[in-house]
């Protein structure tokens, strides 16, 4: 991935000042940059699209994020595929309907899809361009907090199957990714709050120092121009457990903290009609799962204690019954990271000190879970 900072995130949406900045690793570019044409203008000065320019929206995307790309000169005949919104169209069927789209209008392996949209449309758009006619270029342009900051680096894609959240998926790095802070004005309190989550992860599993800067976030009132400071840290923080490990075989584990038990919450939520943003299902794994880091690694329980405060002040509940706790666990089996049906974790050792490869025993996973319900 080549990260450069083509600009500085607007200060004030007035002053600007050029700044550059690169890293790489994984083959791709990103970008964060506060004009799109900038980023485009570069593109097009090296690429030539000969087959045409797709761009995968969903309906909220279209409305509020596509007329800033069609005001781009290269941009502006461009055809559109859309697709419907929301974690329960991330399926084969949405894929097909991408596929489909591409052929019927004689795409070919010179073409390119733009994805413009969150994690959702990141997964689909980026699964459909990397095996359509085993391959063509794509670009990420991700859309919600979450996406710019977590799921658009790093080269992960794939869809729900049979209702296990990722199940069906692969490996393979957008050519760009361009993140255009400008998009979050259009995001809800309670969508940057789930984008949010994922920072609170990435500082938790960074350093103690960064940990300290973003409790002290208010997101009651999310302030746009703090945050855009915030996102290439992230993207930083990401880029480091990426880029020695990039499928996820040993230390690029770390970034699943929060994710195990979250994602169960998230696919039981799913089963039932009613779904939860993904980064609140993190929030919430991630009290779990802290809990699990003081019986395995000793993390301090009164740090595990003000952390799952923190979360429940900001965040909430997940509400489920104690019944519930076997199908929750039952979905974990299901988690990529488990080796012979052991449910795997990446704890906690000390803030800013992660683990990968800790397994727990079903009757410690009963616990934390009662501890979390209990709370």
């Amino acid at each position: 991935m080549q990260f450069v900072l083509l600009f500085p995130l607007f200060l004030n949406q007035i002053r600007q000042v050029k700044l550059m900045m690169q890293i790489t690793s994984l083959g791709s570019t990103v970008m964060v940059v506060n004009q799109l044409d900038e980023a485009f203008n570069k593109i097009f000065s090296i690429k030539n699209y000969i087959s045409g320019i797709y761009i995968l929206v969903d309906e909220n995307t279209k409305k509020f994020c596509l007329p800033a790309l069609l005001e781009i000169e290269n941009l502006k005949n461009a055809s559109i595929i859309e697709v419907q919104a929301g974690e329960e169209h991330k399926s084969i069927e949405t894929v097909v309907r991408i596929w489909s789209v591409l052929t019927d209008t004689g795409a070919d392996r010179h073409s390119l899809l733009l994805i413009l949209g969150g994690g959702v449309l990141g997964d689909l758009g980026g699964f459909a361009a990397s095996t359509f006619k085993r391959g063509i270029e794509f670009i990420n342009i991700p859309t919600t907090l979450l996406a710019q900051i977590d799921a658009s680096i790093g080269g992960k894609m794939g869809f729900n199957f049979k209702g296990y959240k990722n199940e069906i998926g692969l490996f393979h790095s957008p050519d760009f990714v361009i993140i255009y802070p400008n998009f979050l004005q259009t995001l809800t309190q309670e969508m940057l709050k789930s984008g949010f989550a994922e920072m609170i992860k990435h500082a938790l599993i960074s350093s103690e120092e960064h940990w300290s800067k973003i409790k002290t976030f208010d997101t009651n009132a999310f302030d746009i121009s703090k945050l855009e400071k915030m996102i290439s840290k992230s993207i930083f923080i990401k880029n480091d457990f990426i880029k020695n490990d990039p499928k996820e075989k040993n230390i690029r584990k770390s970034l699943n903290f929060g994710h195990t038990v979250g994602h169960a919450f998230e696919s039981m939520a799913l089963a039932r009609g009613k779904n939860i943003q993904h980064g609140y299902a993190v929030a919430y794994g991630m009290v779990c799962e802290a809990y699990l880091s003081t019986k395995k690694l000793k993390f301090d329980i009164g740090a595990m204690m003000d952390f799952g405060r923190y979360i429940q002040e900001n965040y909430g509940k997940y509400d489920f019954q104690l019944a519930d706790i076997p199908a929750l666990i039952e979905y974990m089996y299901h988690d990529k990271k488990n080796v012979n049906q052991e449910i795997n974790f990446s704890l906690l050792g000390t803030i800013g000190s992660i683990e990968v490869n800790k397994f727990c025993l079903h009757t410690d996973i009963e616990e934390a879970l009662e501890f979390y319900w209990a709370l």
